[in-house]
């Protein structure tokens, strides 16, 4: 299975937001482990750098994004991706590139606390909760 991992929910980590921490840390504990593919939007890559290094310094800001880089797959955003984003019915133009690239590489879900967002994306969304519910019927 492959699925598309929102900003929201790796910063869910990153930031030990609770209460979503421990549902955001078990989808990605899922891609660690290979029971999953996890695909990241290149442009979260830059957003988490920025975030990192503004509260953790850089160091901490590299060694994250070098460990993003280790163990998930990026989906670099072109043209294409762009163009498919603005034709699409989603108010945040963010949230269209995640829908564009998610569709454009074949991904299964989109993980995302922010359903609500995606209700026009060609594929499903669903909560950290929610995807783990079905991880645990199939």
């Amino acid at each position: 299975m492959k699925v598309m991992l929102d900003l929201n929910v790796m910063l869910d980590v990153f930031q030990a937001r609770h209460p979503y921490y421990h549902a955001s840390a078990s989808v990605i504990s899922k891609v660690l482990n290979n029971e999953i593919s996890g695909l990241l939007p290149s442009h979260a890559i830059t957003t988490i750098h920025y975030i990192t290094s503004k509260y953790s310094g850089k160091q901490k800001s590299d060694e994250t994004t070098d460990w993003m880089l280790t163990h998930f797959e990026i989906a670099a955003a072109d043209k294409t991706s762009f163009v498919r984003a603005r034709k699409m019915e989603i108010s945040d133009f963010e949230d269209g590139v995640v829908a564009s690239l998610a569709e454009l590489t074949g991904c299964d879900f989109i993980v995302t606390r922010n359903i609500s967002d995606f209700k026009k994306s060609p594929v499903k969304s669903l909560t950290p909760e929610e995807f783990l519910n079905i991880c645990k019927t199939t």
